[in-house]
């Protein structure tokens, strides 16, 4: 017999993503258009200095999309052929792709019970080639930038950060994408600050950095046009740019509210000995999570999404159920026995501020149903 579902609650809602400020997008859109502000125009520039200010770092720019912005990021900080950067294999594959296309060495390692990258895994990983380490700051979190900035140090060692799922996320309240050579972070629509299309952003404090990446991405291009080295085609649209920095002013609400929503998950699911949850706001003082993700660890995890899917509640498995070491074609060959087997078990719950209260309450009553609680 078919269940039929009481409430509808979709892993990203994202018609609401434009319909909750639809009045607000629309005059941005005629605004620019009527101004013929497509590309590199002052939108963009005003973008980049409210989102370092935001961040306390020197410098942003603007670029296509995330992935972009990590590979350029990698390229600046000098990282090339001949190098190894380490990175946790419990990432999107545009992680190692970063690394891949700036001619360098992907080395993946283990993830720690935090799902970010494990210190003790990046030490024993080193060798002779090693240039960088990049963490991802995951699901909103930053990792331990204490003890991965002491390896980096005792090593001689680069930091680059992906921070694509992590603006806002603070460690000992330093800001992910800052503590390090550079970062880069996405405004891919899901995420915590998000375009209506593709976007991202390269940080850095670096000043010989800050001019490598302002040449790579727009053609090899100096501040007087002059064509100084080979670069690529990737800068932020100034329409999106203009989208991004209207949701800027409001940042700071919308992590409050997913911050609420992670608070409601924590005491509504506390007591399942099936489930393994992330920490809740507050729960550890050096680390301001932004909850991009609610990533949870579930026993019969594929039977619970399938309760879920049946009771009108969307969930997802990051990245195709595979870590990036576990993609055959990419030639990363590897056994990660821990990270592999957090992949059995991880999924993410909706999480946005599209939520309301009554939505979580729901996923989290048809979560206690599926373990008889």
């Amino acid at each position: 017999m078919s269940v039929i579902p009481t409430r509808t609650v979709p892993f990203f809602n994202y018609p609401q993503h434009f319909l909750s400020e639809e009045t607000a997008l629309v005059e941005i859109f005629r605004d620019v258009g009527r101004r013929g502000a497509f590309i590199l125009q002052r939108d963009l520039e005003k973008f980049e200095k409210d989102l370092a200010k935001y961040l306390r770092v020197r410098y942003v720019v603007g670029m296509g999309n995330a992935t972009d912005a990590l590979h350029l990021a990698v390229r600046a900080a000098g990282i090339g052929p001949g190098d190894e950067v380490i990175f946790a294999s419990h990432t999107m594959v545009a992680t190692a792709a970063g690394i891949h296309f700036a001619g360098a060495t992907p080395v993946p390692v283990e993830c720690g019970p935090d799902h970010l990258i494990d210190p003790a895994a990046v030490e024993a990983a080193i060798t002779p080639r090693t240039k960088a380490i990049m963490p991802t700051q995951l699901n909103g979190r930053t990792a331990d930038m204490d003890a991965l900035g002491a390896i980096a140090r005792r090593h001689g060692l680069l930091i680059v950060e992906d921070a694509a799922q992590a603006l806002g996320s603070r460690f000992k309240g330093r800001a992910a994408g800052t503590f390090g050579a550079a970062g880069a972070i996405s405004f891919y629509p899901a995420k915590t600050l998000g375009c209506l299309g593709d976007g991202g952003c390269a940080l850095t404090n670096d000043d010989r950095v800050y001019e490598q990446l302002l040449l790579l991405h727009d053609h090899g291009r100096d501040s007087t046009g002059e064509v100084a080295a080979w670069g690529l085609n990737s800068r932020l649209d100034n329409l999106q740019a203009a989208i991004l920095n209207h949701k800027l002013a409001t940042h700071d609400q919308a992590v409050a509210r997913r911050r609420e929503i992670a608070a409601l998950y924590r005491r509504q699911l506390c007591g399942l000995a099936q489930l393994r949850l992330p920490p809740g706001p507050g729960d550890d003082p050096d680390h301001f999570d932004v909850y991009q993700n609610y990533e949870i660890e579930a026993q019969r995890r594929d039977e619970l999404r399938q309760f879920l899917k049946d009771r009108g509640v969307g969930t997802i498995i990051q990245w195709g159920g595979k870590a990036v070491h576990q993609f055959p074609k990419l030639g990363l060959a590897k056994r990660l026995p821990y990270t592999e087997e957090l992949f059995t078990r991880m999924m993410l719950l909706p999480m946005s501020t599209a939520l309301s209260d009554e939505d979580v309450d729901y996923v989290c009553a048809c979560i206690r149903e599926f373990y008889g609680a």
